[in-house]
Formats: C-alpha cells, structure tokens, sequence
C-alpha cells in the first residue's frame, strides 16, 4: 500500500518559465531612471555611474548603442530638469505622493525624451509604462503615467511655450548667480548651459593651418573650434602625431597667462590630466607636474607620451611639498565645484551645493598659500579654477592681498586678448562666463565658466 504522502502533489515549486525578452530600449530607460535617482537625490556624479569598468552595473550590462541613448537621456534631462518639472506637474491632479521618487524618475526620463529628443512618442510612453508595472513600487501608477506622457505628447508645444519662462537651473545656484552678475547675465549663463559644450583643440603651432585642416575656426585663445563631426576624435589628422590635445578654450587661457617660459622652472600644481602642463612645456618652461593621485599622474604621462612631451613627475600632497629649490613659476589650477563645466556635465549643479562651495573655497586657499611659498621674489603665480562663483576665486584672492604683504596682483591687460576683452574684470583678471564667445554660426558659442588671477611675490 502506498503512503498517503507519496500520493499528494510534491510541496516543492516548479522553477519559473523563463520570462520573455524584455522590450528593446527597456533596459535602457530604466538604467537611465536609476541613474537620475544616483544624481538627484544620492549626489552621486554623472561621470562615476557612466564609467565603462566602475559604473553603475546596469548601465555596464548594456551594448554601446543602449549606452550612447542613456547618455543622451541623462544629460537632456538633467540639463531641462527644472523645466520637465514643471512639464509634469502642470498635467498632475495634484502632487506626487511622498516617497514616489522612482515615479518621478520614470516620469523625468519619459517627458526628456518627447520633449527634447528625438524619440518617438509612443515608444517613450510605451516604454515607461512597462517600467512602472515592472517596479512593485510604481505599479498601481502605470496608469497615471501612460496618461500623463500621452498628454504631454499632445500638447507638448503649448507645453514648452508654458515651461520656456522657467530657468533650467536650480533655485539656489540661480539665486547666486544673480548676486554675482545681475539678472540678466544670470539668465544668459542659465540658458547657455543648454547647449552641449564645444570640441576645442589646444595646438602646438599653426592654429590657422590645423583649423583648415579640420573645418575648425581659431580661437582668441590661439587654439581651434571644430565643426560638428562624425566619428572619433583619435581618427582626426594629427591626433597621433600629437599635435593637438582636447581642450576647452577657458581652460587653455590660465597656462597662457605666463606668457614665455623659456629657461624658466615651472611648477604645474593638481596637473592631472595633462593638458595645462603640455601647455606649460610647450611654452618653453623645465615643468614639474605634481599630483596627489599616481592613477591620474599615470593617466597625464601616457598624455604627454601622445604628444612627444616631457615633463618631471611628482605624487605629493600638495600643502607637504617642500622643494629644495624654489621655481621661477607656479599653476594652481585649484579643484572646485566645477559650476562652470555644466554644458559638458550637467550634473553638477544637483550633486553641489552651497555648502560645498564654502567648503571647496577653503581648500582653494589653503592650497593657494601654500602655492605662494613655492615661488622665487619676482616670480608669479597663477591661480585659476572652473567654478562660476566668486566664493571660488575673486573672494580668495582678495583675502590673500588682504594680509600676505609680499604678495600683489599683477593686472591682465584686455588689449591682448582681443575677442575675450569682456573677460577680463575692472581689477585685472580673468572671469569667462559660458554665454561669452560668440562664433560663426558653422561652430558652436561659448565657453566654460572660468576664473584665473595673476599673483606675483615681490620679496
């Protein structure tokens, strides 16, 4: 007689049918959304997560034509983000619901692209509505999302007439601005920073020759805008004959600022990647490139190797460097908040804040002190940094003249920058905005945000 156990169906569960593929894109919007909830609301940098080795694991498990669509994601709406905001909760009942951050991210990510990219309407809608019903979080939502989406696809002129009025920055970083500059300028670096940053080139000689060469136009700066391309900047003429390095046309102007470095020792303080130091070898100075990180001296010696230069290196904290010998020139381009770099990260202005300003200026000075002591009598130093505020710059230069008597500021003279004589302040130094730069219209405007003062020790 058999037991009754044997007679009863087994307790154990059938392993699950194999789930159907996912819809092509899915994986794609729903990378993006997780990586827009890293940004907003962790304060993680958008550069960490798109990391091609270290990133955020389910952008690394896509192909490159997904990750070149969650780019294109991730920065359109982080560059709008106020304004799909605004899109979205002109077409809400009433608020999301506490808590429903991953609703909103679902929703950012779908309105960027029918607002903003090229992306058909209803792959949008469709795709962020199977992303709602495959998070238990956002399911009983899917509904509110498909509507949502759809109307924003019908309406989306009317739409972006209504949100155009709403600057696309954060409150408290406008505010800022404002104070600095005035309303208007604070509006016009606002709007600029919607526009993809430019390819500039910093040449080794022959601005003029290299733009014909690649459709570019030259610089004030001395070096060459290039036109919309297609295909990689390593397969350009003259990328392996290291004639040229990527740089944007604020960053190439503090190393300029030295002037001939013939003869002269140099010293190139948080050198990494390398492109202010070529610039510094180029201009005929013996440079030590000094560095806290060996991974990024690493990264700048294999640059200077592409471009057949040489320069001493050095992985040092900076505020112990004490050399035997004193240099005739010292570049402290200092880490900041980096405001000034929104077109090309716009992710800076929601993992910063105000806070971080403060604490960034402090650095600033205690680094730049500290660079004042490296330098002979009579030799200079320069100091510059990518951030738009003046906490970061004009503020700390002026304490340093306030009570280091050995130390002046030596004024730049706008006659020798001729197209960038707007740039330079009423005391003499450098403050680039990113509405600055007007081209020809077969290149792209503006520049990055950039401060740099000229400092020189007089005994």
């Amino acid at each position: 007689m058999k037991s009754a156990s044997r007679d009863k169906p087994s307790s154990k569960k059938k392993p699950p049918a194999d789930r159907p593929p996912a819809k092509p894109g899915l994986q794609a919007r729903a990378a993006a959304a997780k990586i827009l909830s890293a940004v907003v609301d962790r304060k993680l940098p958008l550069d960490g997560a798109l990391d091609h080795e270290h990133g955020n694991p389910a952008y690394k498990a896509l192909g490159e034509g997904d990750r070149a669509l969650v780019r294109a994601i991730l920065n359109t709406t982080l560059r709008h983000l106020p304004r799909i905001d605004a899109a979205i909760a002109l077409l809400l009942d009433s608020p999301l619901p506490e808590g429903a951050r991953a609703l909103h991210h679902v929703l950012a990510v779908g309105a960027a692209q029918i607002l903003y990219l090229d992306v058909p309407d209803h792959s949008a809608v469709d795709l962020a509505v199977e992303q709602a019903n495959q998070d238990p979080r956002n399911r009983r939502f899917a509904k509110l999302v498909n509507a949502i989406l759809r109307r924003l696809g019908r309406e989306k002129e009317k739409i972006l007439e209504e949100i155009a009025k709403i600057p696309p920055m954060p409150v408290w970083f406008l505010e800022r601005l404002e104070r600095a500059y005035g309303k208007e300028a604070a509006a016009a670096i606002s709007e600029s920073q919607l526009e993809p940053a430019a390819i500039d080139l910093t040449v080794k000689s022959d601005a003029a020759g290299w733009a014909r060469k690649l459709n570019g136009e030259v610089l004030p700066t001395g070096g060459v805008r290039l036109a919309a391309f297609e295909g990689s900047i390593p397969s350009l003429e003259g990328f392996d004959q290291g004639e040229w390095w990527v740089q944007d046309a604020a960053a190439s102007i503090p190393a300029k600022l030295f002037g001939d470095l013939s003869g002269k020792r140099v010293a190139d303080l948080c050198a990494a990647p390398g492109g202010k130091t070529a610039q510094l070898i180029v201009a005929g100075g013996s440079v030590t490139a000094i560095d806290q990180s060996e991974s990024r001296l690493k990264r700048l010696r294999s640059n200077l190797d592409r471009l057949g230069l040489k320069a001493e290196t050095l992985v040092t904290d900076l505020t112990k460097f004490d050399p035997a010998e004193l240099f005739d020139a010292v570049l402290l381009d200092a880490p900041c908040s980096s405001t000034g770099t929104t077109r090309r990260h716009p992710d800076v202005l929601w993992t910063k804040g105000p806070e971080d300003i403060a604490k960034l200026a402090g650095v600033q000075e205690r680094l730049l002190r500290h660079a004042l002591t490296l330098v002979k009598p009579g030799g200079a130093v320069v100091f510059s940094n990518c951030s738009l505020d003046p906490a970061e710059g004009e503020d700390v230069i002026s304490r340093i003249l306030q009570d280091t008597p050995n130390i002046e500021r030596v004024r730049i003279d706008a006659a020798g920058w001729p197209g960038l004589e707007s740039a330079i302040t009423p005391l003499g130094e450098f403050r680039t905005i990113p509405a600055m730069l007007r081209m020809p219209a077969t290149v792209a405007s503006g520049l990055d945000g950039f401060y740099a003062a000229i400092l020189r020790r007089v005994a």
